[in-house]
């Protein structure tokens, strides 16, 4: 059909190439699928790692502090304790963790260990503390714990050593403390 006389429709007619001499047909890009599932995984990943890394910070934690926090339960273990921190380690802070508040009746251990670092000072020697069984005396929220403490030296190739019989006053407050202590005969 032809069109009307006048009209803008072009005259050219409608040329096709024949399908050989079209060029090939553009390859679409290959879209890679969205990253969803590895991020998905990458995800779930850092979150068990997360959680085993706090699971692994609460058990140190707890592991910590019970091994670090001072043993006080019973009246034998806390003057155990505070044997070995103020005689043997010499840690007064170590110490004060085993003692009841103010600790004024503890005068008497405070003047062993001045006579120890004395001796030790005067004879140039090393003066070692050691104490035997602890026997608990009394029942209840106070207690007693009696042991023999033992100090030995080696002065001028001699073996030496003197014991004392020592009582220490234990009381029980959120746990057992060293409230008092003193050599008895």
């Amino acid at each position: 059909m032809q069109p009307p006389a006048g009209s803008q429709v072009s005259h050219v007619p409608a040329q096709r190439a024949p399908s050989e001499q079209l060029p090939p047909a553009p390859v679409p890009p290959q879209t890679q699928p969205p990253p969803r599932r590895m991020r998905t995984m990458l995800t779930v990943v850092a979150g068990v790692l997360a959680l085993l890394c706090l699971g692994g910070l609460a058990t140190g934690l707890v592991l910590y502090h019970r091994a670090s926090a001072p043993d006080r339960s019973a009246p034998d273990v806390v003057v155990d304790n505070y044997l070995r921190a103020f005689l043997v380690d010499r840690n007064d802070a170590r110490a004060d963790l085993f003692t009841c508040e103010g600790g004024s009746q503890l005068e008497a251990m405070r003047s062993l260990r001045a006579d120890l670092l004395a001796r030790e000072q005067e004879l140039d020697v090393t003066i070692l503390v050691s104490w035997g069984s602890l026997e608990i005396k009394g029942e209840g929220d106070t207690a007693a714990v009696v042991t023999v403490i033992r100090r030995s030296a080696t002065v001028d190739g001699i073996q030496q050593s003197l014991t004392d019989t020592w009582q220490f006053d234990v009381r029980k407050q959120d746990d057992w403390r060293v409230c008092g202590g003193v050599e008895i005969n």
